[in-house]
């Protein structure tokens, strides 16, 4: 099924802090931590209403840039700084052992420190490859999930279609003087090995990951110079590629899910999005028209009337 951006939403707020303003409880506005096995994850909580745990993606892109304001009013919205990732603690490994079991063991324990009795879960690009894993595999307390700008794979098959969508883009865009520099962005991920770089690239190829930066520039580059990333290698602790291929799986996905694409999404683009909706029984499919792999900025209003009301739906149908 698809979403409808014209009914009016009728927010609920059964699970949000007693009191925001508590320092002791989990849940109260501000910045807080929770230690697995002696690693602190900190995160943040913004908003009121229902649950919303926002996983960020990269991985080791900063959580700054998957804020959502329009969201806030009416979500409590707790954005985790996945371990690896600004001020929370480096694995041992670092920057190896990054693998979905292990960031889905902390984002299992930071809905337990929470409280509530279920949550959903928002996953942003890479953050959606965790979310995804974490329902498979972890689901009782989770009320559904929005895949956001996410795939059911990585590797080959992913980067070719990657591919194929940046050069579209350079296509369209063959004349715009920074192109060569976005381009080299991209030639450059290879040879990534420290966090300046890795900053660096995360810049350099923003452009291409809106659906109009450029004409949009003014309102799009203090994000741009806001980005920051910590390299995170994407080998487990021996040193082997974690690539993902959860199609056989999505089939017996239980708890609802929405998934969200911009149209011109390049990274995690429409094919993506339309092969998840297929997998995945009874779940709902928006595309944004006018947004690449940031629709929470693009376009917000509809993003976050299109989430609001698929969490508040499915936790109504929850009680």
């Amino acid at each position: 099924m698809t979403t409808s951006l014209t009914d009016p939403i009728d927010p609920i707020d059964p699970t949000a802090s007693a009191d925001p303003t508590d320092p002791t409880d989990p849940l109260a506005l501000g910045t807080h931590t929770v230690e697995v096995d002696g690693v602190v994850q900190r995160y943040h909580v913004h908003g009121t209403g229902p649950v919303c745990v926002a996983h960020s993606g990269g991985p080791g892109i900063f959580w700054e840039y998957l804020r959502m304001p329009a969201l806030e009013r009416h979500l409590t919205v707790v954005y985790p700084e996945p371990i690896g990732t600004g001020a929370s603690d480096r694995l041992p490994s670092h920057p190896h052992g990054y693998t979905r079991p292990r960031y889905s063991r902390f984002l299992g324990a930071l809905i337990e420190h929470l409280g509530v009795p279920e949550v959903h879960l928002l996953g942003h690009s890479h953050g959606g490859f965790v979310v995804q894993y974490h329902a498979l595999h972890f689901p009782e307390r989770v009320a559904g999930v929005i895949l956001y700008e996410s795939a059911p794979v990585t590797g080959p098959e992913h980067g070719a279609e990657a591919m194929r969508l940046v050069q579209s883009f350079a296509e369209l865009h063959f004349d715009h003087p920074e192109l060569p520099e976005v381009l080299a962005a991209f030639q450059a991920i290879p040879t990534i090995s420290d966090d300046a770089q890795m900053t660096a690239v995360a810049r350099g190829i923003i452009p291409s990951y809106f659906a109009d930066y450029w004409g949009r520039e003014e309102e799009f580059a203090p994000l741009r110079a806001s980005v920051t990333a910590t390299h995170i290698s994407g080998l487990d602790e021996n040193l082997s590629p974690n690539v993902i291929d959860d199609r056989a799986d999505l089939g017996s996905l239980t708890v609802p899910t929405l998934v969200v694409v911009g149209r011109h999404d390049v990274i995690c683009g429409v094919r993506w999005a339309e092969e998840l909706h297929g997998l995945i029984p009874g779940s709902e499919l928006l595309i944004l028209e006018n947004s690449g792999h940031f629709g929470h900025i693009e376009e917000p209003a509809a993003f976050s009337q299109a989430v609001t009301r698929f969490v508040t739906t499915t936790t109504q149908g929850a009680q």
